[in-house]
């Protein structure tokens, strides 16, 4: 799938009295090997990918330690969302963790887009809608659940991380020791 396929899946064929556009925005392709950084602490987020292959982290940086916070698979999109949209220093980090493909749209262009077409107006809406659910749905895991009841969340709902994902990032994403989501996982078993 790639952005225009993405758009048209998600908007146009769920909005009955939408038509389909030809080109909503210029987009370009990229292959990024694996540990490349795509988007580094401080820079400004100009570019939004939708990766297409592999699997891409985002991390925050605290106390000099680095922390996870998500792992994004094919068919989703990753960039630095705060500095996507106000343009400024990014505080957090995109890594390639595999060698991936995206496909990715300037911010410039996608604002350019706004102005004329209801479907591009649609989908920005649609992507912040789902990102927002996304990030408070972990929020609220994080406040309310304890590591148990997050890793068993990550069970139900994630279960491509457990699979793809090495045990120690898992920990770092949960926040917790290796050795910790060793006991814990061993008390689920």
């Amino acid at each position: 799938m790639n952005i225009h396929q993405y758009i048209n899946e998600k908007i146009v064929k769920n909005s009955g009295n939408i038509k389909a556009e030809e080109q909503f925005f210029p987009t370009y392709r990229k292959t990024i090997e694996k540990n490349e950084i795509i988007t580094h602490f401080g820079q400004i987020e100009r570019k939004a990918y939708f990766l297409i292959s592999g699997i891409i982290e985002s991390s925050i940086e605290k106390d000099g330690e680095i922390r996870i916070i998500d792992f994004v698979f094919p068919n989703n999109f990753i960039c630095s969302y705060t500095s996507f949209l106000l343009q400024t220093p990014s505080e957090i980090q995109t890594k390639a963790i595999t060698d991936c493909e995206v496909e990715y749209f300037l911010k410039e262009d996608l604002e350019q887009a706004y102005k004329t077409s209801i479907v591009a107006n649609q989908f920005g809406r649609y992507v912040t809608e789902r990102l927002f659910i996304s990030k408070l749905k972990r929020e609220n895991n994080f406040l309310t659940k304890s590591a148990k009841e997050v890793y068993q969340n990550l069970i139900e709902e994630r279960p491509e991380i457990l699979q793809k994902i090495p045990v120690n990032k898992i920990a770092k994403y949960l926040g917790i020791h290796p050795e910790s989501l060793s006991r814990i996982r061993a008390e689920i078993t």
